[in-house]
């Protein structure tokens, strides 16, 4: 049986592939660490590929989450599973086969999310939908995205351990975001 530090490992080597540097690249784009916003997610591969490729790459960020995020309340206590998507989240992030720089984990945030709070990820989608209508910019509605996708992970969680978990989680998104922020205030 696996340990929470081995879950967690396993969550960081399967974020560690990164879906839209592989798709791109295996379509014949290039890496998207290097045109447009130079981040390797979803909104990039939209910029770089258009609409059907920016969604193979968020079904696939998603389903891997979601497994993760199966394997994760198969085996854990609902106090540790947090722990397993900031690991997950941090491969995202952090991607060991990519050179440590991949996206911005937010698209596996929200597949892990998903599996254990449905109604918050549903809200934290809908949240994501009137930020980016409002301000017409993805990351602003990411951010608020992932404040309700932790208040989720917190409700679900029901203990401290988990809450620090949770908020490690988003603190490592937004540390991700913070060339859109600084933007954003210049």
């Amino acid at each position: 049986m696996l340990t929470l530090a081995g879950l967690m490992v396993v969550a960081y080597l399967v974020g560690s592939v990164n879906f839209a540097i592989l798709v791109l690249r295996l379509t014949g784009r290039g890496d998207p660490r290097e045109q447009f916003s130079k981040n390797a997610g979803t909104s990039n591969v939209y910029r770089i590929a258009g609409l059907f490729w920016a969604a193979v790459v968020l079904i696939l960020d998603m389903t891997r989450a979601i497994g993760i995020a199966i394997l994760a309340t198969w085996l854990l206590s609902p106090d540790r599973i947090a722990w397993v998507g900031a690991g997950l989240v941090a491969g995202n992030i952090y991607p060991c086969f990519h050179g440590f720089h991949g996206g911005k984990g937010v698209a596996n945030f929200l597949g892990f999310t998903l599996l254990i709070a449905p109604l918050w990820s549903i809200a934290a989608l809908a949240v994501w939908v009137f930020v980016y209508l409002a301000s017409k910019r993805p990351f602003l509605g990411s951010l608020a995205m992932v404040i309700l996708l932790c208040v989720g992970q917190i409700r679900v969680s029901g203990h401290v351990f988990g809450w620090i978990g949770a908020v490690i989680t988003i603190v490592m998104i937004i540390r991700a975001h913070r060339s859109n922020i600084t933007e954003l205030f210049s």
